[in-house]
């Protein structure tokens, strides 16, 4: 499916409500709990996606369009969801997040981005050029695969409890990322 702006806003749109009936009001086993050593559980996931839209996305956009490959981006931090969550309720970081993506499909909106520019290019510190089409897809990509985690996590809580059935449950199976 070739990259279409308009519908990966409509799917961005809905990440922090699919969260929120995922998570809110649920105990603190089904969203503290991780996959194990060094994986996230859905309270790290909902911290790191409120992280992202304070400092990568439009950020990262912007900088592709006012400065092109002249100014690399900036470094993400990609564990900064454990100190800056702290003493924060899921429900709190639930709402942060959905008012934080409004404010960034609002401005994405407002960018009136056009076909010329979503193939204009900037310099990642990893990955080298990529062009803007690329970032927003990565965008829409990056919060199903954490709603996939998120998803997994949970189901992994019941693991054992299922018995053999184990066998038929394929999300059971999957990478522990």
């Amino acid at each position: 499916m070739e990259f279409d702006l308009d519908e990966a806003m409509a799917a961005l749109s809905r990440t922090p409500a699919a969260l929120n009936a995922m998570l809110n009001g649920l105990p603190r086993n089904w969203v503290e709990n991780n996959e194990g050593p060094e994986t996230w559980s859905p309270y790290d996931v909902v911290g790191h996606l409120i992280h992202g839209e304070r400092t990568d996305w439009i950020q990262r956009a912007k900088i592709i369009l006012e400065h092109g490959e002249a100014r690399p981006f900036d470094k993400f931090d990609r564990f900064a969801q454990f100190e800056e969550s702290k003493g924060k309720t899921l429900e709190a970081l639930l709402d942060e997040f959905a008012a934080l993506r409004e404010r960034s499909l609002t401005t994405l909106r407002e960018m009136k981005i056009s076909a010329d520019d979503l193939r204009k290019t900037g310099q990642h510190p990893a990955l080298g050029r990529v062009m803007l089409k690329e970032l927003l897809a990565t965008w829409v990509t990056h919060d199903l695969d954490h709603i996939a985690q998120v998803a997994r996590t949970m189901a992994k809580q019941y693991a054992a409890e299922v018995g053999p059935w184990q066998a038929y449950i394929s999300i059971l199976h999957d990478r522990t990322r």
